[in-house]
């Protein structure tokens, strides 16, 4: 099986702002969760980078019948043939609620789950 390429300078570029260690356990289960997803969808050859980026915003949100103020996470996925260019893969809606659904329930510390569909160019695949 292939491998989706991994960040050179470390899964820290996938945490714009401060690196902590509770910060890197969080992006560690939410990419995990994404992941299977796609394996659980048999999406994974055709996609040819997917990952989660643990962004520097805290959000409102009900967990349960309290309120939440935790991170936002964004999920990215493309399809490239060399990484000089890309474009967002257009998941079926239904694996993007089940992924979005199992950060949320599943990793504490996330509340807010977004999709990144932005091309490269004008944009990058990592976010730092």
């Amino acid at each position: 099986m292939d491998r989706h390429p991994f960040p050179g300078p470390g899964l820290a570029i996938r945490i714009p702002g401060e690196v902590t260690s509770d910060k890197l356990d969080i992006l560690r289960k939410a990419d995990a969760v994404f992941l299977e997803e796609i394996r659980n969808a048999g999406l994974y050859d055709a996609i040819w980078q997917a990952f989660a980026v643990l962004l520097p915003v805290k959000t409102v949100g009900v967990m349960g019948d309290a309120r939440s103020y935790d991170f936002a996470c964004a999920l990215r996925a493309v399809t490239s043939t060399d990484g000089m260019t890309a474009d967002y893969y257009p998941f079926p809606h239904e694996i993007l609620g089940r992924a979005a659904t199992r950060i949320i329930n599943e990793v504490r510390g996330i509340n807010r789950v977004v999709y990144d569909i932005t091309s490269k160019p004008p944009g990058t695949i990592e976010w730092e």
